[in-house]
């Protein structure tokens, strides 16, 4: 495919992640009616309507569901292609970067050494926290972010959404039963997540529609960590609802039993978040690393 055609398939991704032209033109500094042409351009070679539009949002088509995942393997390869003959990296200095404990833990440190063999020069502070940290006051260059943003005011890049599952131990299960239904779930129990270890009652979350709704749950037990949430279901405290890349080693072990597969929860958007428009180029190289890491996970 021709470079100028990566390019529209470029914007396409942007505007399918963000939702929005505008938002996804500005990230790429791009007028507005250029990216909606590019994608107009793109539309027409591939002979099918990829973007839904409306006067208040763009959504994906049935085609442009499809074509997606493919697109965004087709822009990983292509960057891999570019840098295949790059002169060694002469980027220097430090990089603050947050991340969410397991993510850190399972996915992201045990491949650092390949991003450092890149870039030899660069120095990396990784803090590893579930608390949504503040970007600004605390000095991080950019952070790895699981959930809903709620800071406007910030730079944000979607990478896509994290499927979930709903998980017990084979434990809680056997002294419980395993639900099946929804009015099941009257009879059990649930691991509380919070972050400051208080407030409303743990929820099931299932969807119903378009929608997604909360059933209240009992609770023995709540946390404040991943690591900790983890924890507790695999000693058979109660259900969990989880990212299905954090559970699948111990799903594959049989130390985790999936429940209730049809009622999967709404799935977790993951983002990456930085202080400033124009991030230093250090800065951008770690995020597209980690955005090519990351892409095999996300949806």
């Amino acid at each position: 495919m021709p470079a100028m055609e990566i390019d529209a398939v470029r914007i396409f991704v942007r505007v399918a992640e963000l939702g929005s032209f505008t938002r996804a033109s500005e990230q790429l500094g791009l007028s507005k009616a250029r990216a909606s042409v590019r994608i107009r351009e793109l539309e027409a070679e591939l002979g099918c309507r990829l973007l839904l539009r409306s006067t208040r949002a763009v959504r994906l088509s049935e085609d442009g569901e499809q074509f997606l995942p493919r697109a965004k393997r087709l822009l990983l390869d292509a960057d891999e292609l570019a840098s295949m003959f790059r002169a060694p990296s002469t980027l220097r200095g430090r990089v603050r970067v947050d991340l969410p404990t397991r993510f850190a833990r399972e996915h992201i440190i045990p491949r650092l050494p390949e991003f450092l063999a890149l870039h030899p020069q660069l120095e990396l502070l990784v803090s590893t926290t579930d608390r949504r940290v503040d970007l600004v006051r605390e000095g991080f260059d950019c952070v790895l972010r699981v959930g809903k943003l709620s800071d406007s005011g910030l730079i944000a890049r979607k990478l896509g959404v994290l499927p979930m599952v709903n998980c017990a131990s084979p434990g809680y299960l056997a002294k419980y039963g395993t639900p099946t239904t929804l009015a099941d779930l009257d009879r059990h129990w649930m691991v509380g997540y919070s972050l400051t270890l208080g407030g409303t009652p743990p929820c099931f979350e299932y969807p119903d529609g378009a929608h997604y709704r909360e059933r209240p749950m009992r609770s023995l037990l709540s946390v404040n960590g991943t690591d900790a949430y983890h924890a507790a279901c695999v000693a058979g405290l109660g259900i969990v609802q989880v990212p299905r890349v954090g559970a699948r080693a111990s799903l594959a072990s049989g130390e985790l039993v999936e429940i209730l597969p049809e009622l999967e929860c709404e799935r977790m958007p993951v983002s990456l978040v930085q202080g400033s428009q124009r991030a230093r180029e250090p800065v951008r190289a770690l995020m597209t690393w980690l955005a090519q890491l990351l892409a095999p996970h996300l949806r």
